[in-house]
């Protein structure tokens, strides 16, 4: 036992460029801020080679207008498909034809048999809008960074409020690329939504956890 050493390297939260989210807004360690979208997708293969070809050159046009980098994701993870099945057998319960019941019974097993002969993958499309102009930085978030957000650690937001001036600075200009790539995008057709604080910890926790199909996100403290 006395051989064990001590793991004394960078710790895993060292390696993570996410210093804090606030108000949907992720604050980089750089003090740099992003903005995430959450996209529709177009299934382009059901439109006409004319529509193919228009949505294509919208496209086009939109990157082409933007005066700033964009990033687009795409975040692929096993469909999860017992809350659907839960679903089915409360209804088996208050289904009072006895056929009925065991037609649904018969469908769920269908159901689990054919999830788990083929990976049903679930696919969602974001599209992340940076601002760097200029350092953001909270000295009294340094030791607390994204992972006490993950595990629903408690802030108490007093150095927010010491750069809550530059803060929203920051993010009025930010917000303003986010309006020019919302509108960019709807003109052919794409829905976007920008996410907020929960659903951007969300996104980054199933970043951090891509082996598991379901979990649920620490709730944040107001």
């Amino acid at each position: 036992m006395s051989d064990i050493k001590k793991y004394t390297g960078p710790r895993t939260q060292s390696f993570i460029p996410v210093k804090e989210i606030r108000d949907g807004i992720v604050v980089l360690e750089d003090g740099s801020l992003r903005a995430i979208l959450l996209a529709s997708a177009i299934n382009i293969a059901l439109k006409s080679a004319e529509e193919q070809q228009a949505i294509v050159l919208q496209f086009q046009d939109f990157l082409n207008s933007i005066e700033f980098p964009i990033e687009i994701s795409v975040q692929s993870r096993r469909y999860d498909i017992k809350p659907y099945l839960l679903t089915l057998e409360r209804r088996i319960e208050q289904q009072d034809e006895e056929l009925l019941r065991l037609q649904t019974r018969e469908y769920i097993e269908f159901v689990r048999w054919f999830t788990d002969s083929v990976n049903i993958m679930s696919k969602k499309f974001y599209v992340i809008i940076p601002y760097t102009g200029g350092a953001f930085t909270n000295q009294n978030t340094k030791k607390k960074g994204l992972f006490n957000q993950l595990l629903g650690s408690k802030n108490n937001g007093s150095g927010f409020r010491e750069n809550s001036s530059k803060f929203e600075e920051q993010r009025s200009q930010l917000e303003q690329r986010v309006a020019i790539v919302k509108g960019g995008l709807s003109r052919f057709g794409v829905r976007s939504e920008q996410l907020n604080t929960e659903q951007a910890i969300e996104v980054f926790y199933n970043m951090f956890n891509p082996g598991e199909n379901h979990r649920n996100i620490p709730q944040l403290e107001q």
